[in-house]
């Protein structure tokens, strides 16, 4: 059977689990479906919940925070709102020099709609779009 018939999740590595869940929990909302270990750490992982399903894996790792790369990207409807209140929780948003930003961090998204970006506290980059 191809891949295409089964979900997919996406992981990122982070080097202290705790502080990731005081970011992902507490500034980001997100809701903890399960723990579990991770390698040779008990408790070291966490599967967070979004848009009515398993969506992220989070896992402790000496290999936390090694690309730039955007490793997952939330489309959203209101960008606006959901940038104020994430801003509020103490979320900081990207700023790249190739790009115009607001005073919030977002831009123009190519083809159209906007975008802004945002990093854990490990580096790892995330992304928030929508179309208008």
């Amino acid at each position: 059977m191809p891949l295409r018939a089964y979900p997919i999740r996406t992981s990122v590595a982070v080097s202290d689990i705790q502080r990731a869940v005081a970011f992902y929990e507490g500034k980001l909302g997100l809701q903890a479906l399960r723990s579990g270990p991770s390698a040779h750490i008990a408790g070291g992982s966490r599967v967070y919940g979004s848009g009515g399903g398993p969506a992220l894996n989070v896992y402790q790792s000496d290999s936390a925070g090694q690309t730039s790369a955007t490793l997952a990207t939330w489309y959203v409807e209101d960008l606006d709102q959901i940038v104020d209140e994430l801003a509020s929780s103490g979320v900081e948003f990207a700023r790249y020099d190739q790009f115009d930003h607001d005073a919030r961090g977002i831009t123009a998204r190519a083809g159209g709609g906007r975008i802004a970006w945002f990093r854990d506290p490990d580096g790892n980059t995330f992304a928030l779009e929508a179309d208008v």
